[in-house]
């Protein structure tokens, strides 16, 4: 039952954000940098950390869960290091997740030979 609840969250999440591509003339870039910040602000308020622990990785994975990831980092890193945690805190929380998009990234050129659009 979690992973078809992981499923569906995580589908609506893209869903709504598809619906904002579509129907908005934001750029991608934008949407995604908002979407960082929204998941952010709602870790930073307390209302994101409950609705991933009930909607597990179909609220984690998406970019929201990454911006709520960003946020715990600073939180830790304020507690652990003062001051310095605020630019500290949120890179070492999610160093293995850009690592892991780094690596990933440069496999998959690798192997799908990218072509610069026309």
């Amino acid at each position: 039952m979690d992973y078809i609840k992981a499923f569906l969250i995580g589908g609506l999440i893209c869903a709504l954000v598809q619906i904002l591509m579509e129907k908005t003339k934001l750029m991608p870039g934008r949407i995604m940098v908002g979407l960082v910040c929204l998941g952010t602000v709602l870790g930073a308020i307390g209302i994101y950390q409950p609705f991933v622990d009930w909607a597990g990785a179909g609220a984690s994975v998406p970019l929201l869960g990454f911006g709520n990831s960003l946020w715990k980092g600073v939180k830790e890193g304020i507690g652990k290091d003062g001051f310095l945690g605020i630019f500290t805190g949120g890179i070492s929380a999610t160093a293995a997740g850009i690592t892991a998009a780094l690596v990933f990234g440069y496999i998959a050129s690798l192997v799908f030979s990218p072509k610069m659009k026309e």
